[in-house]
């Protein structure tokens, strides 16, 4: 009878802990429950796993208690929504790319930063080497590419390259050549972000190695023009892919509170979601490289216009919308706690 009452008074003086350790996050979904189609399926799935194991754990030690119906109440109206098919593709596919995306961009802003970290430096590297070295653009961008380079220079069209094909023969092969890049930057970070950060080396130091080039010889201004149009957003997505599969990598090499098998999982959706953003970027980029920048004699005005424009994508899209998705989130449940203080 005394091994009773203690885990009665046990179970009372657990009951409160539990409450203020979760409670904020319970308001949280209470909220978004009063609108759940602006909501992923994603979300409401990991929404239910948590309220099911919650309510099983107040179903096991307070049964009676008040917080116990609440639980039962919202994981039914969560369960009901999930199965009633009452989700629309429509309203998923919108939130994917306004808050799914930005939100996984947030949340692992120290990886996507570290991607970025990692491209930079070595850029710098390649940009070194070839300083101190001649015969480095050879080794890295091959004989062939070196010699049709100086030939251009030479005859005074130092980016012809973007010349040597087609319109739609070169957006095909750039585009499809791009997209096995950003895949390979991303699943490789399966086997740890290092093995990502190897690919993304090699890329690095022949972006920073070939631009460089056309330094040496005289013709940045114009090679700059000329690549960045394109080079923008094709560079931002290096890192981006990069940043991805430093997210996958991580989930299983620095698991945190959860085992490793969650983690992964969890870390494996959201470095997905980074990555496919990344494709139609991908597709963009290649079209400019395929259309665009081959024209050399287009306004000086509309060739700036297209970086600009590129480049304030990029910034908005994977900086400035990740941070006001994260910070509105953020203050939404510093609210939830203070007032769960009162």
């Amino acid at each position: 009878m005394q091994h009773k009452k203690c885990n009665s008074l046990s179970n009372v003086m657990r009951e409160p802990v539990f409450i203020k350790q979760n409670i904020t996050r319970w308001r949280d979904y209470q909220r978004r429950l009063e609108n759940p189609s602006g909501e992923s399926p994603d979300t409401l799935a990991q929404m239910y796993t948590e309220l099911t194991s919650d309510l099983a754990f107040s179903r096991t030690h307070f049964p009676d208690a008040t917080i116990t119906s609440m639980l039962n109440a919202m994981t039914l109206k969560l369960h009901n929504e999930i199965y009633s098919g009452h989700y629309e593709k429509s309203s998923r596919l919108l939130t994917f790319w306004t808050r799914e995306v930005p939100q996984a961009v947030y949340d692992n802003r120290k990886a996507m930063l570290s991607a970025l970290a990692v491209f930079v430096f070595f850029m710098c590297v390649g940009i070194a080497s070839l300083f101190n070295d001649a015969d480095f653009a050879r080794l890295i961008l091959g004989d062939s590419y070196v010699d049709m380079t100086i030939a251009n220079i030479k005859n005074g069209v130092p980016t012809d390259v973007y010349n040597s094909y087609g319109e739609a023969e070169s957006f095909f092969a750039i585009m499809l050549n791009n997209l096995r890049v950003d895949v390979i930057c991303f699943a490789m970070g399966i086997f740890t972000p290092f093995v990502t950060a190897l690919i993304m080396m090699y890329n690095a130091i022949m972006v920073g190695a070939f631009t460089f080039f056309f330094f040496q010889y005289g013709v940045f201004g114009e090679a700059f023009l000329a690549i960045m149009q394109h080079g923008t957003l094709e560079i931002s997505t290096m890192v981006l892919s990069g940043g991805a599969g430093f997210v996958l990598g991580s989930g299983w090499l620095f698991p945190g509170t959860y085992s490793r098998m969650q983690a992964f999982r969890r870390k494996a959706k959201e470095a997905l979601k980074i990555a496919l953003s990344v494709f139609p970027v991908t597709i963009v980029a290649a079209f400019i490289e395929g259309y665009l920048t081959r024209h050399t004699d287009f306004p000086l005005a509309f060739r700036v216009m297209v970086i600009v424009l590129s480049a304030a994508f990029i910034i908005f899209y994977y900086i400035v919308l990740p941070w006001l998705v994260g910070r509105k989130r953020h203050n939404r449940l510093a609210t939830d706690e203070q007032q769960s203080t009162l």
